[in-house]
């Protein structure tokens, strides 16, 4: 298994760059696979190294801490009930026991969105789509007056002011602009759309395609991504 070291940041860029005011990171993981740091003899997940790279990043560079990293492989959600569905619709004042108990989840998975200011996800693609761990933690935060809200006719975001970087595997290649299987890709868009939907038009998204092609194409990749992820996290103004 390669393994893709992550450069180690200028200590003397870092003491520039950092703000006074730390930034706080919420990291969610989806794959089933494991990060590099736990795989032991099995494939490390390509969507969870490229993440690390962009965590390591935002810290060195930009003075940026994790505040709460959520693995919905190890620790999934479990799929939205009816209770919840509506719990969700419900007005505050008739809320009763059992429906606050069946929203409890996703008020704490909306609150740990509110409290950081960015939302730092990866994910492969499964199947041509985000993987259904990844779905079940949609469907408990896209929440009407909590993280959108509808008035006279429009729908608005309500998580504003954040930022959201996203890394993506692809097994296959193509899915770039102009690629041959473009219009097969039903993650990126469909993600990109969900943080804007929600209030959170910053998004910066990196990936790897070709995950499943011969080692020296992977590594090659690989590193490729990272040399880029680096370079963004570099830049002053990334954050």
């Amino acid at each position: 298994m390669a393994m893709f070291p992550i450069r180690n940041a200028d200590p003397m860029i870092c003491s520039i760059e950092k703000e006074t005011i730390m930034t706080t990171i919420l990291r969610i993981d989806a794959s089933a696979r494991p990060g590099p740091a736990q795989a032991t003899g099995e494939q490390a997940s390509f969507s969870r190294t490229l993440a690390d790279a962009v965590q390591q990043g935002l810290i060195a560079h930009h003075g940026a801490q994790v505040t709460f990293k959520r693995d919905l492989a190890t620790d999934p959600l479990p799929a939205i009930a009816d209770a919840t569905i509506r719990g969700f619709y419900t007005p505050a004042e008739a809320m009763d026991d059992g429906l606050r108990a069946a929203t409890a989840l996703s008020d704490s998975l909306i609150a740990e969105m509110e409290a950081a200011d960015i939302l730092l996800i990866s994910t492969p693609m499964y199947n041509f789509a985000v993987p259904a761990a990844l779905k079940a933690w949609i469907d408990q935060i896209m929440r009407i007056n909590r993280t959108f809200a509808y008035e006279s006719g429009q729908f608005s975001g309500l998580l504003k002011g954040k930022r959201a970087y996203v890394t993506y595997s692809y097994g296959a290649g193509g899915y770039g602009d102009g690629g041959p299987m473009q219009s097969f890709d039903f993650m990126r868009p469909y993600l990109t759309m969900i943080l804007n939907f929600i209030g959170i038009e910053n998004v910066t998204s990196f990936a790897v395609e070709a995950t499943t092609a011969d080692a020296d194409t992977v590594d090659a990749a690989m590193v490729a991504a990272i040399a880029g992820i680096e370079r963004h996290c570099a830049d002053a103004g990334a954050v």
